[in-house]
């Protein structure tokens, strides 16, 4: 069973989505919280596997309420238990595409990122997609977020450098991933097999000490890989379904 804990600052969202999470087979809504803090505490006294947080509440945030959920456990914050199991995953909801906290969010940990209106089915697999480990980010929104990050001034970008131990193919699948694609796109674009497509993103992710493909997003973004005015390598995906249906970590 799935344990989810809901995060939201509107009752009747808040309220709309543990019905729904309740009422799908092998899901259990464990909690609501109202902002940030309370996010935190209730993590901390049910054990959720997945967070769905919503990113502009009163108080603590969600960006800060996910970066203390997300804190690796050997340095946990004081509002969560000092165990060894593995941390919640957070799921990301918002109103906005470009929403100006998101890229905090991705670097705070979160390891998926939808808009509030993606079909609820797709939502549901979302959560079970987070939950299993792997990490999904809207291939729009992805491609939207780098965009308009890369034109605003933000945290000091790690030195190009970093990609020394890079491959050529494993840079080209890289920046594809921080653009959007899926595993199936990237293989069709680069005309190799899926199985290798996932290879190259497994190697990315230990290269990098990444925790999930999210994390991969951060670090096209940060060594400058990818930034605003570099043509969209083609066509936005046909829809979350397809990511969500293919394992997107490896």
């Amino acid at each position: 069973m799935i344990r989810v804990l809901v995060a939201d600052d509107q009752a009747l969202l808040r309220g709309s989505l543990r019905l729904l999470v309740d009422a799908e087979p092998g899901l259990v809504a464990v909690g609501e919280a109202a902002d940030g803090a309370e996010a935190v505490r209730l993590t901390a006294s049910t054990c959720p596997d997945v967070v769905l947080m919503d990113v502009r509440m009163p108080g603590l945030d969600g960006i800060e309420a996910t970066r203390l959920i997300c804190a690796p456990p050997q340095a946990p914050p004081p509002q969560l238990p000092p165990d060894d199991g593995p941390r919640p995953r957070v799921l990301i909801l918002t109103m906005f595409d470009l929403d100006e906290y998101v890229y905090g969010a991705l670097r705070a940990g979160a390891s998926g990122f939808l808009l509030k209106d993606t079909p609820p089915a797709e939502l549901l697999a979302a959560i079970r997609v987070v939950a299993a480990g792997e990490a999904l980010i809207a291939p729009a929104v992805t491609r939207r977020l780098i965009a308009e990050f890369a034109r605003r001034p933000g945290p000091a970008r790690r030195d190009s450098a970093g990609l020394a131990g890079v491959t050529d193919r494993e840079r080209d699948v890289l920046e594809l991933v921080a653009r959007g694609l899926t595993n199936t796109e990237i293989a069709r674009r680069l005309f190799v097999g899926l199985s290798t497509v996932k290879t190259h993103v497994s190697h990315l992710l230990t290269k990098f000490g990444a925790r999930d493909r999210a994390q991969l997003v951060i670090v096209a973004y940060e060594t400058g890989l990818v930034t605003a005015g570099i043509a969209d390598p083609g066509p936005p995906s046909a829809g979350v379904a397809r990511q969500l249906s293919e394992g997107s970590s490896g």
